[in-house]
């Protein structure tokens, strides 16, 4: 299924901006959430087709929203890619057994994002 529609999920203004125009340049349909837990709450009412999660937030972190996405049988079928500025090894590797399809590290190249996310449509 190809990916058209996509939630960028980052609680800094500034990052979401970035993203969002980005793809948007990309041909993408961009939606945004703030917080973990709006972004929950957006993907099990858009279905977006690709969710692009930051880690450190307020509240519930990135990882945690991940993992409550890929374990939820009404949102396990949409692919998440992490999107954020920790780039430890180790941060890598959780977030992939969190769920998570890939793992960007801020700043992001654009050709490299949307070579990822057009992989995995």
């Amino acid at each position: 299924m190809p990916i058209k529609n996509i939630l960028v999920v980052d609680d800094s203004p500034t990052d979401r901006r970035h993203l969002s125009d980005m793809l948007e340049k990309g041909g993408y349909k961009v939606a945004t959430a703030d917080s973990a837990e709006d972004a929950i709450a957006k993907v099990r009412q858009l279905r977006p087709d690709l969710v692009l999660m930051d880690i450190v937030m307020p509240g519930q972190n990135g990882f945690q929203a991940t993992r409550a996405l890929t374990r939820d049988d009404a949102t396990k079928h949409i692919p998440v890619i992490i999107c954020t500025s920790k780039g430890q090894e180790t941060d890598r590797v959780w977030g992939l057994r969190q769920g998570a399809r890939d793992y960007v590290v801020k700043p992001v190249n654009s050709a490299d994002l949307l070579a990822k996310i057009s992989a995995l449509g």
